[in-house]
């Protein structure tokens, strides 16, 4: 989530529990339950948790601890400066040419009035207790080193710490006994037993925080952010690393007093009194460290703590117990091995050294990163767990997203990843990024399916954002893959069982011009094996990598989709209270397959239209994938004008440069060649670059989808109604939208034919030769420009009708109630390998089989075929009059050849052929 203002509200939370509170929007300078600067106004606190305050009452009945108003506060006497202690001034004398401190707020002696004052830091230190009383002498304040009136902490000083470092970390460790640390201090005990003494005691308790690098400058290096401050309190080794290396980057935060006096009237006992402060105290220090730093990430063995200790786990861990027959006690360590497997081991010196790595890696091999509407997401993130959607096209989305978010002060999310990515060392810095790793499958392990999806349910229910690959894998073709809801499921049922927190689903697009896998995926499409990850393979990489000119990334933030808005919409029933683990709502299915969706739809209504985008869609239209100059800037220029005439969202971005510029670039990243002739220039790809830029032509192929539908309809008709293009349009949407998760219905789609129709007349690509039937439309004859432009645009979506129409073929083969969906799906992808390698060569998703299995279920979906008794497929005339729509698109010979090409099912062997087996 964005980080947070600066300074969060001090609260009195009833109940003896330590309860660590939830993040939440803070206040950079008031703070509730203590005085706020110059405001005069009366003290208040307030109750984290109304139904956990103390029983105060005779009746039994609650209080939330809020203060009466206080007598107004005179004036402050001039204070008499306290005689230093000589110790402190020798060792101060040493520290300063390594402390530079920003104190906050600039005027802190603001804050308090003429009463003593005790300060109160979040650990105890040497080095804390001399920067605390520099930092006090320097604004006016009284020191920490001279005790208070009375000496009531007994300790001749003015400050105390809620814990402390602690010195026997060492025998901790040799002796395996977890370190002590103190729930509260006992010279805060004291302080409170010495007011409790003498009524006329008045002591101001002002809360310090300190933060020694929070933030160390680029230019420091790296081994600076390894000593920067983060959540563990850490020995004197490590604080005097820390000083010496980031001390001048040293933030000293006062906050507004607390009064202890309405406390003590509350009438809690002595201990509860010194539980509550202390606890309240500790928020307070938590969520100012919170706002500094980002949130503790670092909770790997208390995360793996609950979720051993779950219900689910310990009822799964009982089962494989019965299952292998073997003790309880080998059912759990197979439990523990799997949850330490799997969570994250978050470090912020480690993601702070990342960074500054990635910066210089992402300046060498790219150039430039852009962001666009992350402000939109900060304004909607407040207040919700977020859930990062990215599309996935390399396995530098990881790093990208979560090093843009960390650069614009935001804590990066926990990240799904794949096992195959838990290699020696590389696996071991992703968890400490934040990484967790899940397994391929779940299938045929209910332990790990049980300890995985606890895992999910407690970064859920934690707050923890997280960021996840609903397509399951890396796109090899450019297109978004059909979603998996595995994560979505376990974050919904993670929200269902305990919804304190709304949960807010971010799509991000993710846009490159040169993918770092591009050979991998090359031989991946030509029919070779994918080869499995291993850290040999990426050091060997390493070189080559920084080597490259990657081009420009760009990451667009997309349409936030909220969760309790698809509950309210598609689980009407759901009244928001908690349903128990092993209950399933028989609306969940169908809204898991909403929400999938509506990510892909959001995702691709954020894309970035790049150089290489652009360029591919112009070249693949060609038979020889080349084009003369003149013809290629005007096909550019006339892909840009559509995205303006015509815009897909308000989200989509587009490159500002020239066509001139931009095949200037494709020149300079190595994806065009020049071929010098006395006619004209010619740019070209060869043959094996011409398949990975199909990969960026399908990156945004959706937002061409009416201008190529029309361009279609005029590649074998010169003349076609209005009317018509409109109708057929709506017929054929449904298919197009379930393959390229377009965002309208089809009548809204219509209207976007009807609004791309006046740009093609403007631009001179169809000329309006009637108003009959709503207007007729004609192209020219002959092969000018102009037709030359349609082809052009056509191109893209020719390939999807000839797949739709290759289905139709196959069914119409082989009859009614002879194949079914999967042998349906086979024989339509080795109908599109032969037509591939017979007529022209196709692109690498023209075969792929899950376009078919999307086509034949939105069939279904539309009653057009439909399964028989023995899951077979039948239809009836409707599917005839479909195809016949879909001829108009298709020229003859194109048909002939499919229908020629189109497999039959093979027949079985009848009895005598059996009899000869």
């Amino acid at each position: 989530m964005p980080t947070m203002p600066d300074q969060p509200h001090l609260q009195f939370p009833g109940g003896d529990a330590d309860r660590r509170p939830e993040p939440r929007p803070a206040d950079a300078d008031a703070v509730p339950g203590s005085r706020a600067a110059g405001s005069g106004g009366p003290d208040t606190v307030e109750a984290a948790d109304p139904a956990s305050a103390d029983v105060d009452a005779a009746d039994g009945s609650r209080t939330v601890g809020v203060t009466p108003p206080a007598p107004p506060v005179p004036l402050a006497p001039p204070r008499r400066a306290a005689r230093r202690l000589w110790w402190a001034g020798l060792l101060e004398r040493i520290m300063q040419p390594w402390i530079s401190l920003k104190v906050e707020p600039q005027a802190p002696d603001a804050l308090v009035d003429h009463r003593p004052i005790c300060y109160v830091l979040e650990d105890y230190g040497l080095s804390n207790a001399l920067i605390l009383e520099r930092a006090c002498r320097e604004s006016g304040l009284p020191s920490p080193l001279q005790p208070l009136p009375g000496d009531p902490l007994g300790r001749k000083r003015a400050y105390v710490a809620l814990s402390r470092r602690n010195a026997g970390g060492a025998l901790a460790m040799a002796t395996g006994q977890p370190q002590s640390k103190s729930t509260h201090s006992e010279s805060l005990a004291r302080l409170l037993e010495a007011h409790r003494r003498d009524p006329a005691m008045d002591v101001q308790v002002v809360p310090v925080s300190i933060f020694v690098g929070r933030s160390p400058d680029k230019n420091n290096g790296w081994f600076a952010v390894l000593f920067s401050e983060n959540w563990t309190i850490v020995g004197r080794f490590r604080r005097l690393l820390a000083i010496l290396l980031n001390g001048r980057d040293t933030l000293v935060r006062f906050a507004d007093p607390v009064d202890v006096r309405p406390l003590l009237a509350e009438g809690l006992d002595a201990e509860r009194t010194v539980r509550k402060l202390s606890r309240v105290l500790r928020t307070h220090f938590n969520r100012v460290r919170e706002a500094i730093i980002g949130p503790d990430l670092s909770t790997r063995r208390l995360l793996v703590d609950k979720v051993l200790s779950s219900p689910s786990v310990k009822d799964a861990i009982a089962d494989q117990a019965r299952r292998d027959n073997s003790k309880p006690e080998d059912a759990w360590k197979k439990a523990h091995a799997y949850a330490y497997e799997i969570a994250a081991d978050y470090s912020h010196p480690l993601v702070r050294s990342a960074s500054f790595l990635l910066t210089t890696v992402w300046n060498r091999i790219f150039r430039g990163v852009l962001v666009h509407h992350l402000d939109r997401f900060k304004e909607a993130a407040p207040g919700h767990e977020i859930i990062y959607v990215p599309s996935h096209r390399s396995h530098m989305d990881y790093l990208l997203l979560s090093y843009l978010l960390y650069g614009r002060g935001i804590v990066p999310p926990h990240i799904f990843a794949g096992v195959n990515l838990n290699l020696p060392v590389i696996g071991t810095l992703l968890r400490k990024g934040g990484a967790f790793f899940a397994r391929r499958s779940f299938r045929g392990n209910a332990l790990y399916s049980a300890v995985f999806s606890e895992y999910m349910a407690q970064l859920v229910g934690g707050g923890y954002s997280i960021e996840y690959f609903i397509e399951g894998g890396r796109s090899r073709t450019g297109r978004l893959l059909p979603p998996k809801g595995g994560a979505l499921v376990m974050t919904l049922r993670a929200y269902l069982r305990e919804p304190r927190k709304p949960v807010l689903f971010q799509p991000v697009y993710i846009g490159y011009e040169k993918l770092m896998e591009g050979s991998s995926y090359l031989d991946e499409l030509s029919g070779k094996a994918k080869k499995k990850e291993s850290i040999w393979q990426l050091l060997w990489s390493i070189p080559k990598v920084l080597r490259s000119n990657y081009g420009q990334v760009v990451v667009n933030f997309g349409e936030p989709i909220q969760l309790n808005a698809v509950l309210a919409e598609l689980a009407p029933a759901w009244d928001g209270r908690p349903i128990p683990e092993d209950e399933k709502p028989a609306w969940l299915a169908h809204t898991v397959d909403v929400l999938a969706e509506r990510i892909h739809v959001n995702i691709n209504r954020a894309a970035d239209v790049n150089p290489i985008n652009l360029l591919a869609l112009a070249l693949l239209s060609t038979p020889k994938h080349a084009m003369g100059e003149a013809d290629l800037l005007a096909q550019i220029a006339l892909s840009k004008q559509l995205l303006v005439d015509v815009p897909y969202s308000d989200r989509v971005t587009v490159t500002p440069h020239t066509p001139k510029e931009i095949v200037a670039h494709g020149e300079e990243i190595g994806v065009l060649e020049r071929v010098a002739h006395p006619l004209g220039d010619v740019f070209r790809v060869d043959d094996e670059t011409s398949v990975l830029l199909t990969y960026f032509r399908n990156n945004v192929l959706h937002l061409y989808t009416a201008s190529a539908w029309i361009a279609c309809c005029f590649l074998h008709n010169r003349r076609m109604s209005r009317h018509t293009l409109l109708r057929l349009g709506r017929t054929m949407y449904p298919f197009l939208q379930a393959e390229l998760y377009l965002p309208w219905d089809e009548y809204t789609f219509a209207e976007r034919i009807a609004l791309t129709l006046e740009t093609f007349e403007r631009e001179g690509l169809l000329e309006r030769v009637s108003d009959d039937d709503d207007g007729v439309y004609a192209r020219n004859a002959g092969q000018t420009d102009e037709v030359f432009r349609l082809r052009a645009l056509s191109h893209p979506l020719q390939q999807a009708f000839e797949r739709y129409y290759i289905a139709i073929s196959v069914l119409a083969k082989n009859g009614p109630g002879t194949l079914g969906a999967g042998e349906l799906e086979s024989l339509c992808q080795l109908a599109a390998q032969r037509l591939s390698l017979l007529y022209a060569p196709a692109a690498p998703e023209f075969f792929d089989k899950s376009l078919f299995r999307g086509f034949i279920q939105k069939l279904r979906e539309l009653g057009l075929v439909r399964l028989d008794g023995n899951s077979k497929l039948v239809f009836d005339e409707r599917l005839t009059h479909w195809a016949k729509d879909a001829k108009v698109i298709l020229g003859r010979e194109l048909r002939h050849s499919i229908e020629k090409v189109s497999p039959e099912a093979a027949k079985p062997a009848g009895p005598a052929a059996a009899a000869t087996g």
